[in-house]
């Protein structure tokens, strides 16, 4: 069977994404267990929160050490929410800057709209040849964000992980107020999402398993 460890470190809406993986006939794992979570097929980092305060609890148990491994390996990685927006540079909110894990290039700041958060369910511009909206095209999603990135750009095959080295990304979209931000991430064994799946319904859940069959 599939093996998932959804990644507990204090932060994320952890039982609604457990139930989620699990209803998809996965073996799933709530741990923030180094050696489990490296082992696993696939690995979800969720995420709910200020950035600051989720990359802390993240590096408290060694989370940015898991992440990074498994991507040196080629291992799966699906981060939801602020679990996306902490594999950026950097993260800013109320003005404070705070490092990211530096997995994809940009800063998460902001959104630009009259009524923040961003609540509730929306679409998304998808990236041609997306492996994560495969048959997806068009779906709604749900969203429950105030900040988000604007951008995205490939780190540098010299500081990506080694399964990240030579492959492409691919940047799925979505735009709220006057904020064109970065819906979704994928480069090689690296997957994120602002939203949440797990909250999107069978939108979510066909997502999810399109996720799966990457493991």
């Amino acid at each position: 069977m599939t093996s998932v460890v959804v990644f507990d470190y204090g932060f994320g809406n952890v039982r609604s994404m457990v139930r989620a993986l699990a209803d998809l006939d996965l073996d799933v794992t709530l741990t923030s267990d180094y050696r489990q979570s490296v082992e696993a097929d696939g690995l979800v980092v969720p995420g709910v929160g200020a950035f600051a305060a989720c990359m802390e609890g993240l590096r408290q148990v060694r989370g940015d050490r898991v992440i990074r491994d498994r991507l040196e390996d080629g291992r799966p990685v699906l981060g939801v929410c602020v679990g996306e927006q902490v594999l950026f540079d950097q993260g800013s909110e109320h003005g404070i800057p705070a490092e990211g894990l530096g997995l994809i290039g940009g800063v998460v700041g902001a959104l630009d709209a009259d009524v923040v958060p961003h609540m509730g369910w929306d679409t998304v511009e998808v990236a041609e040849g997306s492996t994560l909206f495969a048959g997806l095209e068009g779906e709604r999603f749900y969203y429950v964000h105030s900040y988000a990135a604007m951008e995205a750009t490939p780190v540098a095959d010299d500081v990506a992980p080694a399964a990240m080295r030579g492959m492409g990304q691919r940047v799925s979209w979505c735009t709220y107020g006057r904020s064109r931000f970065v819906a979704a991430y994928e480069r090689g064994p690296l997957f994120a999402t602002q939203f949440h799946p797990e909250k999107s319904a069978e939108a979510g859940s066909r997502l999810l398993r399109n996720w799966v069959g990457v493991l």
